[in-house]
């Protein structure tokens, strides 16, 4: 019962479908295991054009509407779900930039990012700062036409090979946003290894010292760098992380079915028991509800409507939360084969975990959740004054 889709949509599902099951999906254990994703495949995912997906086609990338960027999302958490990260980080930061940078920055490094030449990475976490963002330490200081950026920066996806971080620092004027590039005087990367999902994200700290950085670099206005360039990458990023989680939910029934089907127990195979179609049935309905919240957040974001914002936290929430119950029971239903390493079923279950903590906590987005719902049905003060999540025709 795949969810009917456009033709243009359906055609781009079957084309990303087709890259990961040649690319992707057959080598993500071996992928896991080394803790790296191979340059070539990052390649491969450039010279396609996907981690240009969402840049407009005037600085070279394929402008896609965000239903398809939420799709490629999906068959890339599919079949790995560190890949997906990728997409996400980088198009966090291809976002920001195209939503707040100026003609000039747009012009330098859209068509970098567009192409592959430069992967992007965001540096907003902390070894002490998580969810709340406003209390990042990293210090920017004025020095000439230059800034120097000192501090430390943790959890960042794929800092061991991105060329270009996007930095949330304090400057005199507040929270500031700005642009460092990999070879800056200064900044080191450390792995960070041994993750519990994602492991082949190629993480890293990221250490500032004295990097003197130009003042150009910084993006949108100094002192507005969480309140609006992080809002905007992060409001993306927890966009596909819904996506992605999407595809872990299809991996996981993917895997289940295939497995009931051929193995037998007292007599008759798997899948003719009771307690295990519960289990498979809740599964089923899981992939097809959070694909149809993740569609709707995508609609939403189309027509810029003020409800996309509360539609994607929502099936970021619920499709994370789905992913680890899905993958809990895989690996119920496969019994000791699947806490075996033979079974894809751990990394299904570390990934899709690493969900619920990335772009916003489950707690996180139930706390903003929750003041939407007040805002919705009692007229109350929200997030954001005028973001309720409200359908056009309404």
């Amino acid at each position: 019962m795949p969810l009917a889709l456009a033709p243009e949509y359906e055609a781009a599902r079957v084309e990303f479908r087709a890259f990961v099951d040649e690319h992707v999906a057959p080598f993500a254990d071996e992928f896991h295991r080394t803790q790296r994703t191979p340059p070539e495949l990052i390649a491969r995912l450039a010279s396609c054009g996907y981690l240009g997906i969402s840049i407009p086609r005037d600085f070279g990338g394929r402008g896609q509407d965000a239903v398809t960027v939420g799709l490629l999302a999906a068959e890339l958490g599919r079949g790995c779900s560190a890949l997906r990260s990728l997409l996400t980080v980088h198009t966090m930061v291809a976002h920001a930039i195209a939503r707040w940078g100026s003609k000039e920055q747009k012009a330098r490094w859209l068509p970098q990012l567009a192409t592959g030449r430069r992967i992007g990475a965001l540096a907003l976490s902390e070894p002490s700062v998580g969810s709340d963002a406003k209390s990042v330490t990293t210090r920017l200081a004025t020095s000439g036409d230059d800034l120097t950026l000192d501090g430390h920066k943790a959890w960042i996806t794929y800092g061991q090979v991105a060329d270009l971080f996007l930095v949330f620092g304090r400057s005199e004027d507040g929270p500031t946003a700005i642009l460092v590039e990999r070879d800056t005087p200064g900044l080191r990367t450390e792995p960070i290894l041994d993750l519990l999902g994602i492991r082949a994200s190629m993480t890293a700290s990221v250490r500032f010292r004295s990097c003197r950085v130009p003042a150009t670099h910084v993006i949108g206005r100094r002192g507005l760098g969480i309140s609006q360039v992080a809002s905007v990458a992060l409001d993306l990023g927890r966009y596909t992380v819904a996506w992605g989680c999407v595809g872990i939910l299809r991996a996981c029934i993917e895997a289940v079915t295939a497995y009931t089907s051929r193995r037998e127990q007292f007599g008759s195979l798997l899948k003719d028991h009771q307690l295990v179609r519960q289990l498979v049935s809740d599964m089923f309905t899981s992939v097809h509800a959070a694909e149809l919240l993740c569609l709707e957040a995508g609609r939403l974001r189309d027509t810029r409507d003020p409800g996309a914002l509360a539609a994607t936290a929502v099936a970021k929430y619920f499709a994370s939360t789905a992913a680890v119950r899905a993958a809990t029971d895989a690996i119920q239903l496969h019994g000791a084969n699947g806490c075996s390493g033979d079974y894809p079923l751990q990394r299904y279950l570390g990934d899709a975990k690493i969900m619920e903590i990335i772009e916003g906590s489950s707690q996180i987005q139930q706390l903003t959740i929750a003041e939407y719902a007040y805002q919705e049905y009692r007229g109350g003060p929200g997030l954001g004054g005028t973001a309720a999540w409200r359908h056009h025709d309404e």
